[in-house]
């Protein structure tokens, strides 16, 4: 059996969907479901407008890109509306991304920076994490 390394996810923080329109994602989320928005924010390093749905300790966050050269914009152009990236609790932001580029894995962002919501996050390279686009987020 191989040696595997500590367990740094705490729980999955939020189910990330890029979608065209953010105002119908909402409605369709509130209509269907009975979802909420919890909270709600421009994040202008990223481009983006999101809108959180609290489910249980968890989110979806629904994005919208709020420019067309945003990573969302892009990623709308080239694979349309749907799952964008999931986002994973972690104690230390810092400690998890530095294990993941012990490992020799790709990483997006260098160092943690700041998310919405007042947290911490840093994504990882989706190319090494079986295509998925993982962001490590620190409340």
């Amino acid at each position: 059996m191989s040696e595997t390394s500590p367990l740094l996810f705490t729980e999955i923080d939020h189910v990330a969907i890029a979608v065209d329109d953010l105002e119908a994602a909402i409605n369709y989320y509130a209509d269907t479901f009975g979802a909420e928005v919890d909270h709600r924010e421009v994040v202008e390093s990223d481009g983006v407008e999101e809108a959180l749905l609290k489910v249980a300790d968890s989110y979806i966050q629904l994005l919208t890109p709020t420019r067309e050269d945003s990573p969302v914009a892009k990623y709308l152009a080239k694979k349309g509306q749907g799952l964008h990236h999931i986002g994973y609790r972690v104690a230390d932001c810092g400690v998890a991304l530095e294990a993941v580029k012990a490992q020799g894995f790709r990483v997006i962002d260098e160092a943690p920076r700041p998310g919405s919501r007042g947290t911490t996050v840093a994504f990882v390279h989706p190319k090494d994490a079986f295509g998925t686009l993982i962001e490590l987020v620190e409340e």
